[in-house]
């Protein structure tokens, strides 16, 4: 009974098994009929992606280079000792940060020994003027002496002169006449002796004028010696390095501080060897361009414009690059050693479009539009990075829609659905208030995202006298 059971249950299911399979051969041959009857799916359509644009807005740009350097003075005067001695006195304003005026009196030291030469000195040069003096009047003496020698010998030839006409008469005698001649020959030999002495009288003044001459000189020279122990300041400016007391024995050419002039500060910044040639003129001199200079501090920034100036004569081992001088028109508040930021205008750029940084990919080509919203690539030459933007310029024509971030989904051929549609990079300039612009320079300063050189270039930006407005709104919804 129960073999039975179990093979009337298997029929069953056999004969149902059947009746399924014929269903669905029906079914099957049912499907051709319909389609040969024009019934088919209807085709896919064709995906469309969405993404923002700009608008290619070509105009004559002036790119800014961000760079950081140091602060230094480009008038600093060491203070050394020019002689040995002990420190009498220092001024009151003779330590680190002390502001002296120019010929104040900084340091004094023990001017006795210096004192004892000078008035040595003195004394010897009183000693050769009364030399001279003496000299002087003995030359005088001695041309008198000669001239009345001269008188004299005249005398005697004329005398002798008379004798000889007297014998030539027959009326002379041979005793008077020779006697004449010996007195002649007498006063000639005078003659010869006060000429002598006279020359030796000039030679006595010529030695004196020489001693003089030399006192003079020690007299100088221990003035000089004297000055040596006094110090004083060549110009107005702050000590720094300050090292001695007063009391304190200094040995020559000890240093003991230096005198930093505020006034005459400059800033030297390094750049990529690329940056200085295109800072530079045909004949490789340095252009004379404007800067920005910035010292951060937590709560404000301290500005000033600058001028370039030079270029480092050469280049130091282990560095790469050029070592650029610029010159600070106001010096208010900055000090050398300040680590600042150079914000510099470079040469002005033609016919070129700021774009956002994303909208070209690492060969410089651009997702644009054509006349259907379809994606096609063209080439761009990047001319500058300047933060989240760069300067392009390309053969595409003016007002011509690009992508403004690509992305892997987007390529050439594919058919764009374009957000905000004919809108440009905005280039308006607005001007700020004190409290929106130290509002937004917090609103940097707490962004986490963003690297250092992104957030000097951005802390550069809101320093400018105007601003752009679309980094305005975008910082303003960043900040909430």
């Amino acid at each position: 009974m129960h073999f039975l059971s179990r093979s009337l249950g298997g029929i069953f299911l056999f004969a149902l098994t059947l009746g399924l399979l014929g269903s669905a051969v029906a079914l099957m041959r049912a499907t051709p009929s319909a389609e040969g009857q024009g019934h088919r799916p209807p085709p896919a359509a064709e995906r469309i992606f969405a993404a923002d644009v700009v608008a290619l807005d070509y105009r004559d740009l002036q790119p800014k280079l961000v760079a950081y350097g140091e602060i230094r003075s480009n008038r600093r005067l060491e203070l050394r000792a020019s002689a040995a001695g002990t420190i009498l006195a220092l001024a009151p304003a003779f330590e680190d940060g002390g502001m002296v005026r120019k010929g104040d009196v900084l340091v004094q030291l023990d001017p006795a020994q210096a004192q004892a030469v000078r008035d040595s000195a003195v004394a010897s040069r009183t000693e050769a003027e009364a030399a001279l003096a003496q000299a002087e009047r003995a030359l005088a003496i001695a041309g008198d002496d000669l001239e009345a020698a001269r008188a004299q010998a005249g005398l005697r030839q004329k005398a002798l002169q008379r004798q000889l006409d007297l014998n030539a008469r027959g009326i002379g005698s041979a005793a008077v006449t020779e006697e004449a001649e010996l007195a002649a020959s007498a006063a000639d030999q005078a003659v010869l002796s006060r000429r002598s002495a006279l020359s030796q009288a000039q030679a006595t003044l010529d030695q004196a004028g020489t001693a003089l001459s030399r006192a003079r000189i020690d007299l100088a020279e221990a003035e000089r010696e004297l000055s040596l122990t006094t110090l004083r300041a060549g110009f107005d400016g702050n000590l720094a390095a300050v090292s001695v007391v007063q009391g304190g024995l200094v040995s020559v050419n000890e240093m003991l501080g230096e005198l930093i002039d505020p006034s005459a500060l400059e800033v030297s910044f390094r750049v990529s060897t690329s940056q200085f040639l295109r800072l530079t003129d045909a004949q490789g001199e340095v252009l004379p361009l404007t800067a920005q200079v910035a010292l951060e501090t937590a709560d404000a920034q301290v500005r000033s414009a600058a001028k370039l100036l030079r270029v480092g004569a050469a280049v130091e081992t282990g560095t790469a690059g050029r070592l650029l001088y610029a010159q600070l028109q106001s010096a208010r508040g900055f000090r050398p050693g300040d680590f600042v930021t150079v914000t510099l205008d470079e040469p002005l750029l033609e016919h070129v479009a700021r774009l956002p940084a994303q909208a070209v990919d690492g060969n410089g080509a651009l997702l644009a539009l054509d006349h259907e919203n379809r994606l096609y690539s063209a080439q761009a030459r990047i001319l500058r990075r300047e933060g989240d933007t760069i300067l392009v310029r390309s053969d595409l024509p003016q007002g011509t829609q690009v992508v403004a971030r690509r992305s892997p989904l987007l390529g050439q051929g594919i058919k764009l659905r374009p957000l905000d549609q004919g809108a440009s990079l905005d280039q308006s300039m607005i001007d700020l208030t004190p409290a929106r612009r130290q509002a937004l320079v917090a609103v940097v300063q707490k962004d986490a995202t963003l690297s250092g050189p992104d957030r000097a270039g951005l802390l550069a930006q809101l320093q400018q006298e105007r601003v752009p407005a679309a980094m305005v709104a975008r910082l303003e919804q960043a900040g909430g």
